[in-house]
């Protein structure tokens, strides 16, 4: 029911949009902005072109707005996540600290599709990299979960030492705890820049866990 709600919502907050003409993506909005394309058939057998416009950067009201495009012009606007309503169904747009995390196209049966990132993005060129490099693609995405794992286990270590610091607070209760694993400044640093990469890594290709990704961000 809460979901249904929170989707009901989202709809909601669809506004039509001003006919303006989709830009072209540039290589220089790699890290700034997500381009996704949805082509459907009609029942006479014309093709209608939807597109996905993100940019990642906050913008100044605080919150990530997404932009559907019908066929090259300015079709809706949301802030995400967003949920816009087209042929046959929905688009769902969801993004998190480093990129999107989802944008599907679902059906009215409940099937789900997800978009196809446009060639010159980040996404895109990830897309075709793993579709040239399938073997090395899986190992990167495997050690992206293996770097990610590695920084959760860190940070519990490390907040399970700092709880229990205080002998008169939660110690008295459990004890106290020294980390088996301490890093200097420098040192934690390194990890969470390599954190944050493992997830951009995996933002490319969509990819999400509330635990692994959500506690990076």
């Amino acid at each position: 029911m809460f979901k249904e709600w929170r989707h009901r919502r989202a709809v909601q907050r669809v506004k039509p949009g001003d006919g303006r003409p989709l830009k072209r993506f540039r290589w220089w909005q790699m890290l700034t902005r997500a381009l996704f394309h949805l082509r459907l058939m009609n029942d006479d057998g014309r093709q209608t072109v939807y597109a996905v416009d993100v940019k990642h950067q906050k913008a100044s009201d605080g919150y990530v707005k997404a932009h559907l495009y019908l066929d090259g012009r300015h079709h809706a606007e949301s802030r995400v996540p967003a949920v816009f309503p087209v042929q046959g169904g929905t688009v769902e747009v969801k993004a998190s600290g480093f990129g999107l995390k989802r944008c599907h196209y679902v059906t009215a049966e409940g099937s789900e599709f997800q978009l196809v990132p446009d060639p010159a993005s980040a996404e895109g060129r990830r897309a075709r990299f793993e579709g040239s490099h399938p073997a090395l693609s899986r190992w990167i995405g495997f050690l992206s979960v293996l770097v990610l794992v590695g920084g959760v286990v860190l940070l519990i270590l490390q907040l399970a030492e700092q709880v229990t610091r205080d002998p008169e607070g939660f110690a008295q209760y459990v004890g106290t705890f020294t980390s088996p694993i301490d890093l200097s400044a420098w040192g934690n640093t390194v990890v969470g820049l390599v954190t944050v990469a493992a997830s951009t890594e995996r933002a490319l290709r969509l990819r999400y866990h509330w635990l692994l990704d959500g506690g990076v961000g």
